[in-house]
């Protein structure tokens, strides 16, 4: 059953990543940006980190069987240096859809370099920070290391704790949709770089 199902992720992931290459043009992001920024939270990030993935639109859905992709663009610098996708398939208690804004940052150099390879994947332990732009910050959606968030009762749930895990940082914007499972652990990314 394991080797079926790394079959059929990494299927789908050549399949999804070719498709996701063919014309690409540089985009521009800075609706999806300003919305992060917008974020106490996350706007600090944007000025210390070494750069940045951002995704304007994820698209996942499942029941039982899920799966999600998304294209986006990497940064550094401010400047875009490559295009980016991300696919993931999943199996187990699922049901229903989403839509969110996901930006991966980089702390370092390194965290860059590895997520820019070509092929990055998250470990079963990362998590995301989930935030909302009204309420500032939920929860942790993973049980993960990748990030950690912490509501305070005094300050109306709006006081975030996110600190880097092995360099990376995730933060999770939903767009709208339900669904009961919600994590970035075995999200498989791709990598091109801007010619």
């Amino acid at each position: 059953m394991r080797r079926r199902n790394f079959f059929l992720t990494t299927v789908l992931s050549f399949l999804l990543a070719s498709v996701a290459w063919a014309d690409r043009e540089v985009e521009d992001y800075s609706e999806t940006v300003g919305n992060f920024k917008q974020i106490e939270a996350v706007a600090p990030f944007f000025g210390d980190a070494y750069g940045y993935a951002l995704f304007p639109t994820i698209g996942k859905g499942g029941l039982g069987i899920g799966g999600a992709h998304g294209k986006g663009q990497v940064y550094r610098g401010g400047k875009v240096t490559g295009f980016t996708s991300m696919t993931d398939v999943s199996i187990g208690f699922q049901a229903g859809g989403q839509a969110y804004s996901q930006i991966v940052f980089f702390e370092n150099e390194k965290a860059y370099n590895d997520f820019t390879s070509g092929d990055f994947e998250f470990g079963a332990s990362a998590g995301a920070v989930a935030v909302t732009a009204s309420a500032q910050a939920q929860t942790s959606t993973g049980g993960g290391s990748s990030a950690g968030a912490s509501a305070s009762s005094e300050s109306g749930g709006s006081q975030v704790k996110a600190a880097y895990s092995g360099g990376l940082l995730v933060f999770v914007l939903g767009k709208g949709g339900l669904m009961y499972e919600a994590t970035i652990s075995g999200q498989k990314y791709n990598f091109e770089a801007l010619k």
